[in-house]
């Protein structure tokens, strides 16, 4: 069984080899570990890093604008974003709305050229997506991370945001429609490419608590996320939702709304919360803490956090994956510890 069909019999419960895993370097880690090191680690382990080669030459990342350090960027909304760090996206400085005099004239992105970040080549995607297909790779898409709600709090600022849902401003309704039709027109090109797999990224939740109201979220975000939903389930694809933070509140909507996958944090939502809660219903892409245990654990503790994750919320049937992100601060013992496993407990159920 290849990765491919692996990763969909997990989403759609039907009896995957494994466990999926999924492991992200982030770019900032090759200016922070030692690379030979890093890269040794990444060979010794093909499960999570397929066909992945040593290099002897220096790995030198090209960022991505908006995640070079000191230098301002423009996204395609005319929100002015800026980091402290190589590698890491930073946050909004300049917002393209935060008066409501700039709405009348104010001419949103044009989903034929943009994604949100910048321009947009449909032509490479289009490529890329048949060549997955041809490869027996899983194809791919998703919208730009933050897309509906963080992108308002983008345009707008997040507390004029919240301002706007509780005086139910009548801008507020024509903005996010701006934001529905770019979205909206994202999702129908990827369909057309014939992805298999969509994703719709957005952070909702805090450390404590989601960033808005329940109740604004269904009268303002909800109906958006149907509607973005509706055309990638029309077409068969999977839907891969993630959501960093105390999302246990919205869960609920999301699995109305349509989602197979959620990628939720562990620790933040806890674990028993999402065995109770969401074990069976949804498929759990469970996102392995990055705040505590894999940080400042012992490498013992880091192997006990996952097993008994995969214990308490994985099947024989599915409706399990695990993934981690890798940044900056963690120590290349306890990064050792989290590959090792994430590929021993995979196979828990094989």
């Amino acid at each position: 069984m290849n990765d491919r069909e692996n990763r969909l019999r997990a989403a759609r419960f039907g009896g995957p080899q494994r466990i999926p895993v999924s492991f992200h370097v982030s770019a900032a880690c090759w200016d922070h570990h030692p690379q030979d090191a890093l890269q040794e680690l990444m060979a010794r382990h093909p499960l999570l890093f397929p066909g992945f080669e040593k290099s002897n030459e220096p790995i030198r990342q090209k960022y991505a604008p908006w995640r070079r350090a000191g230098t301002p960027y423009t996204d395609s909304w005319g929100c002015v974003w800026k980091t402290a760090k190589d590698g890491i996206t930073g946050a909004v400085i300049r917002h393209a709305l935060a008066d409501w005099s700039a709405l009348a004239s104010y001419v949103p992105p044009s989903p034929d050229e943009q994604d949100g970040w910048g321009p947009v080549d449909w032509d490479d995607i289009r490529k890329r997506v048949s060549k997955a297909r041809e490869q027996g790779r899983l194809a791919e898409g998703g919208l730009r991370h933050g897309h509906t709600f963080l992108t308002l709090t983008y345009l707008r600022g997040y507390e004029n945001l919240l301002f706007d849902m509780v005086d139910e401003i009548p801008e507020l309704d024509k903005l996010i429609a701006m934001v529905q039709d770019f979205n909206l027109g994202q999702v129908r090109r990827y369909t057309e490419a014939g992805v298999e797999w969509m994703g719709y990224p957005e952070d909702l939740g805090m450390q404590r608590g989601p960033m808005l109201k329940p109740e604004q979220f269904r009268r303002y975000i909800k109906p958006t996320y149907q509607a973005l939903v509706a055309p990638a389930r029309e077409a068969g694809c999977v839907i891969h939702m993630h959501s960093d933070g105390d999302i246990r509140e919205l869960c609920d909507d999301l699995i109305e709304i349509g989602v197979h996958v959620i990628n939720l944090q562990d620790l933040v939502n806890g674990i028993g919360w999402i065995r109770a809660n969401l074990k069976g219903q949804v498929c759990i892409d469970l996102d392995i803490d990055r705040q505590s245990v894999t940080r400042f654990g012992t490498p013992g503790e880091i192997h006990e956090h996952i097993r008994r994750a995969v214990e308490q919320l994985g099947d024989r049937e599915g409706g399990l994956m695990l993934r981690y992100g890798l940044y900056p601060g963690v120590p290349l013992a306890n990064v050792q510890a989290v590959m090792d496993a994430m590929e021993k407990y995979s196979q828990h159920f094989s």
